[in-house]
């Protein structure tokens, strides 16, 4: 599997992030601290160095580990964001998670509902794993219409789930497995066979954040 050669579909495209990448990732996360900063992990022991480079590193050791698979994604040529599939478990398991974030320069052209169909479909053919799930804050209205499009199926509230922004976060799951999707995601979403009201919050779950 050679994760080198772009994944794609019309201005879109998923490919391995490389080390060269560090910069104009750096740069873009540099230049998005408002759109980003209030979706991004952060550590209760307090602040990290912010070094791209090291990041990338430490993701591409992760990747040959097995643990996880870092991904860029492109718009028209042009990096645009990151993808991640992180958790990677084998054996009885055999699923994963995805995160993300898109400049805000990009938004609104589709990237992230593309580039997160394109990783999943990757994750079920070409790895054979079985379940992929995302998790989101309730108040991250923009990724939660990403889980909407694609048909990712609301499975449950997580309190205090994922530090982000200085304190525990909760966060909805939604995931879908291997055998929901026959055709892939991607296809299953452009063919606009997507159910509409898989990702939907139960109100208690909604009254309860």
């Amino acid at each position: 599997m050679d994760l080198t050669v772009p994944r794609q579909y019309g201005s879109v495209a998923i490919r391995l992030v490389k080390q060269r990448d560090a910069r104009v990732l750096q740069s873009e996360l540099l230049s998005n601290r408002g759109w980003l900063r209030p979706w991004e992990a952060t550590s209760p022991d307090g602040p990290v160095s912010f070094d791209m480079r090291q990041g990338v590193r430490r993701l591409l050791q992760q990747y040959r580990d097995g643990g996880g698979i870092p991904l860029v994604m492109e718009y028209e040529g042009e990096i645009a964001g990151q993808l991640n599939v992180w958790g990677v478990s084998r054996g009885s398991l055999s699923s994963a998670t995805i995160g993300y974030w898109v400049s805000e320069r990009f938004a609104g052209h589709g990237i992230t509902p593309t580039s997160v169909a394109l990783a999943t479909d990757l994750c079920f053919r070409d790895m054979g794993l079985h379940r992929m799930e995302i998790c989101i804050r309730p108040e991250n209205r923009a990724s939660l219409r990403v889980v909407e499009k694609l048909g990712f199926r609301y499975e449950g509230l997580r309190r205090r789930f994922i530090h982000i922004a200085g304190d525990w976060r909760d966060h909805y799951a939604f995931a879908l497995v291997r055998e929901e999707v026959p055709e892939g995601v991607l296809q299953r979403w452009v063919s606009g066979r997507a159910p509409a009201d898989a990702a939907t919050v139960p109100a208690a779950d909604r009254l309860g954040r």
